[in-house]
């Protein structure tokens, strides 16, 4: 199986890039194959030019699609499964993965009539979040991030999706270090079960 990881995270020193290290351990178990954007280490741009939004806005397939953007939608074309992972920033991802779907989910590409991207076979999305599976359940927080993530980014452009939430990664909490393997073994687990 072939695997297209879209990471994002400004740090090395991270659980979260522990994790995506984990996760393709995990894939690696399996012999799947692997292609990973770093969108910190590719400085990604994450802006729309005012010919993108052109394009975007009015629905101008003529318009060209900058090389960053082709060689991203040719990744997934290439795949069978796409996987995010990525830290919660204010129950959000970070601006430069919702970026990345600005730019990314072209018309003609990921919506529109006649699109070009391929239904993917699964989404995997492996979220770390600094507060607690029980306050994203009671605050509602957890159900909306799948909602945006699931429904709307991804919606019917892949089969079958699932987001992980690895919770209480706060460094002041004493759950961070106590759950550190776990969280591990889940994301290895994540990747060889695939």
């Amino acid at each position: 199986m072939k695997v297209f990881i879209v990471y994002c995270h400004p740090s090395d020193d991270s659980l979260t890039r522990y994790i995506r290290d984990s996760f393709i351990r995990g894939l690696e178990s399996k012999n799947h194959t692997y292609v990973l954007s770093d969108l910190y280490k590719m400085n990604f741009k994450t802006d729309m030019s005012e010919a993108e939004y052109s394009r975007e806005a009015y629905y101008r397939r003529e318009l060209r699609i900058p090389d960053d953007i082709l060689a991203e939608q040719e990744k997934i074309n290439a795949s069978d499964v796409i996987v995010f992972i990525y830290p919660v920033f204010w129950s959000e991802a970070p601006a430069k993965l919702v970026g990345w779907f600005d730019r990314v989910w072209t018309f003609g590409f990921a919506y529109g009539d006649n699109r070009t991207m391929k239904q993917l076979e699964k989404a995997l999305v492996l979220v770390s979040a600094g507060n607690t599976l029980e306050y994203f359940q009671r605050t509602g927080i957890g159900e909306a991030m799948k909602k945006v993530f699931l429904e709307d980014r991804l919606f019917d452009r892949v089969k079958q999706k699932e987001m992980i939430i690895f919770d209480a990664t706060s460094r002041e909490l004493k759950e961070r270090k106590l759950n550190w393997d776990a969280h591990l073994k889940r994301a290895f687990d994540a990747g060889s079960g695939l």
